[in-house]
């Protein structure tokens, strides 16, 4: 029997636990290649906005992204020297985004958009079969890397979209299983991020995945900004499909929290939303503009996300 003094005791936390729980600047991230043009500068960016936590991608370069490399992939005296970096400048990592997965798969009967070349065809067939042979190794490196960091949730894809994309459900959830044991035992989490070009691109899409892979050690990225190009309206339906706690990271784009954005999403109702079921993780900003905005869309991204959470 729950005495009345009990239920009042719960009735006065409940509220005490969901303001304690509640996103404020703290839980803001946001990936130091979206954000900057170096190292240096990205930290510069958090620490003018008082953040506590950065994503990670490729290494923030003038020349572009990738010029540098992935984070995940760099070698171990650059990994401690970043991490060091970072700790130094009161930064935790919160989120590390890789490429792991994301090409076709083998067999999977994926068949570009664009017309290719047989020559063009041969040599992505060849470069993505190579990376289908090392994708444990892979695994293996970026779950090294973010140990180093102090980070315990990477990215993962699901493979380029085929026409019916649950028809890779099974072999999905089977390449996951694969690569799960080499999370687990360094306690890192593999989070499948909905993707338009993937097989997983949609709310609904994630929540079917994560239906066939039960373990712990596998959540999801959700980036309702990514679900626009499959047609699904990520807030509210795509949000009101997600098995919640599965949700270990989510992200927010320019062009759907700038004011002027035509796809500007309802980021005021999905972080009250996040409170209300109790998200306890980070959000982190992917500015994601190539047109040579990218630097002053971010400012302006941050200062609008910081509006809405206080």
């Amino acid at each position: 029997m729950v005495t009345r003094r009990e239920l009042l005791a719960g009735a006065l936390l409940a509220p005490a636990l969901l303001a304690k729980n509640r996103i404020d600047k703290t839980r803001i991230s946001a990936i130091t290649d979206e954000i900057a043009t170096s190292p240096e500068d990205a930290i510069a960016f958090a620490k003018q906005y008082g953040l506590h936590w950065v994503e990670l991608r490729n290494v923030p370069s003038a020349k572009g992204n990738r010029s540098v490399g992935e984070y995940a992939f760099l070698p171990e005296a650059e990994l401690k020297a970043a991490a060091a970096s970072f700790a130094a400048n009161g930064l935790k990592v919160s989120f590390i985004n890789t490429g792991l997965l994301k090409y076709a798969w083998p067999e999977s009967g994926y068949a570009p958009r664009r017309p290719e070349t047989e020559e063009a065809k041969a040599k992505r067939v060849a470069s993505e079969l190579k990376r289908w042979g090392r994708r444990k190794e892979d695994v293996e490196k970026a779950v090294d890397a973010a140990a180093i960091l102090g980070c315990d949730k990477i990215r993962v894809f699901t493979g380029s979209r085929v026409a019916e994309p649950k028809t890779m459900y099974s072999r999905i959830a089977e390449v996951m299983n694969e690569l799960t044991p080499i999370a687990e035992k360094k306690k890192v989490h593999l989070l499948i991020e909905n993707e338009a070009s993937q097989n997983i691109g949609t709310s609904q899409e994630l929540a079917d995945i994560m239906a066939l892979l039960p373990s712990k050690w596998i959540g999801y990225n959700w980036d309702p900004q990514n679900a626009l190009p499959l047609k699904e309206i990520p807030w509210p339906d795509g949000y009101a499909v997600l098995p919640k706690k599965r949700m270990l990271n989510t992200q927010f784009k320019g062009k759907g929290i700038m004011q002027a954005s035509p796809e500007k999403l309802d980021w005021a109702a999905i972080v009250a939303a996040l409170n209300k079921d109790g998200y306890a993780y980070q959000i982190g900003l992917e500015t994601h503009l190539f047109d040579g905005t990218m630097l002053a869309a971010a400012h302006e991204s941050m200062e609008n996300m910081l509006r809405i959470v206080g």
